[in-house]
C-alpha cells in the first residue's frame, strides 16, 4: 500500500535524522494518511478517499465537489 494521499498527491519524504554529534542516517518523513468516505450529491454515491489530514482539512472548507474539481481527482471508486 503506498502511502500517497488520492486527492492532493503528497507523499513521503526523505531526509537526515541528525544526532546532538552532528552524526546523520536517512529517515523517512511520513504523511498522516486516512481512509475516508464521502458521499457524492451529483452522483448519488459513497466514494472512499485515503487522504492526509491537509486534505481533510480543505474538503471541510470548501466541500467534497469542489475539491475533486480543484485537484482534477479523475479515479472514482464504486462502493
Amino acid at each position: 500500500m503506498s502511502k500517497v494521499c488520492e486527492l492532493t498527491g503528497k507523499r513521503v519524504m526523505f531526509g537526515n535524522k541528525v544526532s546532538h554529534a552532528n552524526n546523520k542516517t536517512k529517515r523517512r518523513f511520513n504523511i498522516n494518511l486516512c481512509k475516508k468516505r464521502f458521499f457524492l450529491i451529483k452522483e448519488n454515491k459513497w466514494i472512499t478517499l485515503k487522504i492526509c489530514t491537509y486534505a481533510i482539512r480543505i474538503i471541510n472548507k470548501i466541500g467534497i465537489e469542489k475539491a475533486l474539481k480543484k485537484f482534477q481527482y479523475k479515479k472514482i471508486k464504486k462502493n
